[in-house]
């Protein structure tokens, strides 16, 4: 994920003396930090988790710390968050005997460590720990993870949902689609008509569109080896565990199965050409149900040792089952750095 401020400058809008963003055309990026530190302090400080139940009393404390990088981007009215942010909470804990009196009094400590967009469909992992390891200290941690991690990560998908909404810009977005349009004659009219013209071309340059509530990703990247060698490499499941470390099973026929990313990415081979063409039915876990899209690559060898791949990724859908606007962003980048980028790197195949 590109840090906050560090996006392609051509993409992200220099401020007017007006403040507008005409038409919504450009990036308009909100540092989400402040706002998630607020969040997180308000949902997840001084929370009851046990108050009682087998003489035990835990509660958390406070957000120690939530550190990182989050924002949103606009554009086009569409919200595309971005956050990568680690986080920590304390929490106290009690243990009484039956007569009420205090057996051990201890606190301890929640820690999150990667709550990221690219696994907004998945619940982070979550670390307790309590400074006493003693048999009772043991048990209020026990306690912990029993009672108080369900609750910890239900706060975290409120977050999610919150960011996949907008975050702090929600209310301004609510704002600009209840404002009354003015009406405009003249020059403004003509005005409007370049704008839109321009709106299209760019996307109809960036995104094309397939089935309703679905975008086509088109790119086009070059290798330094022969196209049998990269066909070979995305074809052979043993070659995509080494150059992305995670597990992979692809079949080499022709409506043979395949699943890449540790199971995230399934799917079917519709067509193969040695050399020339890969095309499957690909699909991402976190995708509404019923949601298929297709991969083509195609190879052109325009000279010995040069290969040019031509990626066509159609009907990819604009949300995922959870409302992140994210989804077409996320898949060319991950095409780009995930993949191809990985293979260069990997196998000496730069250009």
């Amino acid at each position: 994920m590109a840090k906050y401020g560090e996006g392609d400058k051509r993409w992200i809008v220099k401020e007017r003396a007006d403040g507008a963003n005409v038409h919504n055309l450009h990036w308009a990026e909100t540092d989400c930090l402040p706002w998630s530190k607020t969040f997180f302090t308000k949902t997840l400080s001084d929370l009851p988790i046990l108050t009682g139940d087998s003489n035990l009393y835990i509660t958390t404390k406070k957000v120690e710390k939530v550190d990182g990088e989050a924002y949103v981007n606009i554009r086009k009215g569409k919200i595309i968050p971005g956050y990568e942010i680690s986080l920590n909470l304390s929490w106290e804990g009690e243990a009484k005997d039956e007569e009420g009196k205090t057996l051990l009094k201890t606190e301890g400590n929640v820690e999150i460590p990667y709550i990221a967009d690219e696994n907004a469909d998945e619940d982070p992992e979550v670390k307790v720990t309590v400074k006493d390891e003693g048999p009772i200290g043991k048990t209020l941690k026990e306690a912990m993870l029993a009672k108080g991690k369900p609750l910890v990560l239900e706060k975290v998908r409120d977050y999610v949902k919150a960011m996949a909404n907008g975050g702090p810009v929600k209310d301004e977005l609510e704002a600009k689609k209840l404002a009354p349009k003015s009406n405009s004659t003249g020059n403004s009219n003509r005005s409007s008509a370049v704008v839109s013209k321009g709106k299209a071309a760019v996307e109809k340059e960036a995104k094309k569109e397939g089935k309703k509530g679905c975008k086509t990703i088109t790119m086009s990247e070059k290798f330094n080896c022969r196209a049998k060698d990269m066909f070979e490499i995305l074809m052979d499941e043993n070659r995509w565990k080494g150059f992305t470390q995670s597990n992979a099973r692809i079949s080499k026929e022709v409506d043979g199965q395949f699943s890449i990313f540790d199971g995230s990415v399934t799917g079917i081979n519709l067509e193969l050409q040695e050399g020339k063409l890969i095309a499957q039915r690909w699909r991402f876990g976190s995708w509404p149900d019923g949601v298929d899209s297709t991969v083509r690559l195609v190879f052109d060898e325009p000279e010995p040792g040069v290969t040019i791949i031509k990626l066509t990724h159609s009907d990819v859908p604009e949300e995922d089952r959870y409302g992140n606007a994210t989804v077409v962003e996320n898949t060319e980048r991950g095409w780009r750095n995930l993949i191809f980028n990985k293979i260069r790197a990997v196998f000496g195949f730069g250009i």
